[in-house]
């Protein structure tokens, strides 16, 4: 039982990790899978998504979900 994790951009070098599998925790979130992983707080202004589709912080994951974290999106 476990999540695949996947870090974007400025994170990926940040984290030093493009991906890893995380043991899944039943009422594990994601911002709690952040904290556990990278043993940082959260920050606020990163993006998350999980399974392909953006979600909240707070959002509870399951077992097999792949989550992704991105820094925030800019452009013009």
């Amino acid at each position: 039982m476990s999540i695949k994790t996947l870090f974007f951009a400025s994170l990926k070098e940040q984290v030093g990790l493009s991906q890893v599998h995380t043991a899944w925790q039943a009422g594990l979130s994601a911002q709690q899978l952040w904290q556990q992983t990278t043993q940082t707080e959260f920050p606020t202004n990163v993006l998350v998504a999980r399974n392909q589709e953006y979600c909240d912080a707070d959002t509870l994951l399951a077992d097999g979900d792949e989550v992704a974290f991105f820094p925030p999106v800019t452009g013009g």
